[in-house]
């Protein structure tokens, strides 16, 4: 049986202060979502364009379909805001912030939501349709209900917030001359033009022949050997495409044609292997085997027999002859990374292998061949190092034949957003989730952070990201940097305009005329959130989950700092 909602909703107060005008920097937030205030006119340009161009079948589906996605984003902020009202009173995010967004005054007329039977069924009366309004300016009274991008933004927001196809349908449209318009919601399959409805849905064959096209160029693209090399395919397509990281394939590549010994340097985390892997598959040696060894993670005592292999008896403990790495590597390449860990000894004989092809075994006297490219690696200035006695001259003379300095991330933040894609489609097939993406502000926030642990530690928040984030939701701030939710945790804050930064940095939390008067009155932080916490719970007769919203944290976040305060 249809239920007329009789209840009050929701005000619309915790949508309004997810808002935010960041006008020195030019964005416009809802939530962690960057938002656009256009002129509806220029809409209607849009609308005009469309029409003319594609005809009226297919502007009605791109319109539709781009209202879709805008739905889809909204339900997802309903969902996160409103985790714990019914779903009566959670659903109406979606009329109220279209009613926030300009687009429309909806009010409900009926909605009967009952999801574990199975039933779904909703009425709105659509007042001042702003799509109406445009259409009608430049084509006048129409025959069809004409608010496609309204009705699509209505089914994407249903289908995603029910977890079935939900499509809405204008019944009448101001657009025809009705003084006001009506629309209708229900599952697909309860329609029965359920067909022609969800056709307009789909994507348009123009786009599909436009994919189609991409992938052949990209088929013509793979034949020429020097765009499609495994140096560009690696180095580009999966690390970056900056200016400062082009030009270390530059150098990569130079160096590829040659058997030249290479020293990358950069700070921990920055992709040394990956470019060093680089190096082998774009070489001669691709064939071949590539050792990677972390010189600080095998003991001094041991560095040299791991490196170069031992003779049997040559000390206790070694029961049999064995080969090192440069023998594995023999024909290939063999990266040393932390590279200044090594013990004299082994420096003294690395030299040699440098210097003469040749090496022995620990214990042995056999001189052995060894045909081994080196690339090596240090975190460390070495030249520094051997000003202080901790690093061989003329061992850092042979390995710095060909230096290449690899920029820390902070240095390359245009290429954030394509690591961030890559390891998202990495994490995705190993966790078998599919999340819709950073949020907006939670990418303006990894563009504006320092990165000491550079790609490794960007990978690492992209993995724990996902873990946390539920399927075909965005990744927001909170997810990606646990010191927001870890009151306890001094290292970080987020500003208003989405940076991450000390929180001795943080200017933008509060007004300095409010900071001053904190100071004035001796009161702590400890205090303050005290009283923030009391007065919100007072405002809201003790609702954890409002008073949450109303201070813009989370209900877990909320019941923690008031735990925190009672013990």
């Amino acid at each position: 049986m249809l239920q007329k909602i009789k209840q009050p909703m929701p005000t619309p107060e915790d949508l309004i202060n997810k808002i935010q005008f960041d006008y020195q920097n030019g964005k416009i937030w809802l939530d962690e979502h960057r938002m656009l205030l256009i002129h509806s006119s220029v809409m209607g340009s849009l609308r005009k364009e469309l029409i003319t161009t594609l005809g009226v079948e297919r502007a009605r589906g791109f319109l539709m379909r781009f209202g879709y996605q805008s739905g889809i984003k909204d339900a997802e902020l309903a969902h996160k805001l409103r985790p714990d009202m019914s779903k009566a009173e959670a659903f109406m995010v979606g009329p109220q912030l279209h009613g926030l967004k300009g687009m429309v005054k909806a009010e409900l007329e009926t909605l009967d939501i009952d999801l574990e039977n199975g039933k779904f069924y909703s009425e709105f009366n659509w007042h001042g349709s702003f799509e109406s309004d445009i259409h009608t300016a430049d084509f006048g009274i129409t025959a069809e209900p004409i608010c496609w991008m309204l009705l699509g933004y209505a089914s994407g927001f249903s289908s995603y917030f029910v977890g079935r196809k939900i499509i809405f349908k204008e019944t009448q449209c101001r657009g025809q001359g009705h003084g006001h318009c009506h629309i209708v919601g229900k599952f697909a399959e309860d329609w029965d033009d359920q067909e022609e409805l969800e056709r307009q849905l789909l994507p348009d064959h123009i786009v599909e022949e436009l994919f189609a096209l991409r992938y052949e160029i990209s088929t013509l693209r793979e034949k020429i050997a020097d765009y499609t090399s495994p140096l560009t395919d690696l180095l580009i397509n999966s690390v970056g495409q900056s200016d400062a990281f082009k030009q270390v394939c530059h150098l990569i590549k130079r160096a590829s044609g040659s058997n030249v010994t290479v020293l990358l340097q950069g700070e921990t985390g920055v992709g040394k292997e990956v470019v060093a892997k680089g190096l082998h598959l774009s070489s001669e040696r691709a064939d071949k085997a590539f050792i990677a060894v972390n010189c600080a993670c095998i003991p001094p005592d041991l560095i040299e027999s791991e490196l170069f292999g031992v003779r049997k008896g040559a000390y206790t403990g070694a029961t049999e002859s064995r080969e090192g790495k440069f023998e594995r590597a023999d024909g290939g390449t063999i990266f040393l990374d932390e590279v200044i860990e090594l013990s004299p000894r082994a420096q003294a004989t690395l030299l040699r292998v440098l210097q003469e092809g040749e090496m022995e075994r620990v214990g042995d006297i056999k001189t052995r061949k060894i045909n081994v490219r080196v690339v090596a690696a240090s975190n460390e200035n070495l030249d520094e190092a051997v000003k202080e006695g901790r690093f061989r001259a003329d061992l850092f003379y042979r390995l710095n034949v060909f230096p290449v300095y690899i920029p820390p991330l902070r240095q390359r933040t245009e290429d954030i957003p394509l690591l961030i894609e890559h390891f998202l489609e990495k994490y995705h097939a190993l966790y078998n989730k599919k999340t819709s993406g950073v949020s907006d502000k939670a990418m303006q926030a990894l563009a504006n952070y320092k990165w000491p642990g550079n790609i490794r530690e960007l990978e690492n928040m992209i993995e724990r990201g996902i873990i946390l984030t539920d399927n075909n939701n965005s990744i927001d701030m909170q997810s990606l940097f646990p010191s927001l939710i870890e009151p306890s945790h001094p290292m970080y804050i987020s500003t208003r305009t989405g940076e991450v930064s000390p929180d001795d940095h943080n200017e933008q939390s509060a007004p300095d005329n409010i900071v001053e008067q904190l100071l004035a009155n001796d009161l702590n932080l400890d205090e303050l959130e005290s009283q923030l916490l009391k007065h919100a719970m007072n405002k809201t007769d003790g609702n954890i989950a409002q008073a949450a919203r109303l201070l813009g944290i989370t209900r877990p976040q909320m019941a923690y700092r008031l735990k925190k305060q009672q013990s």
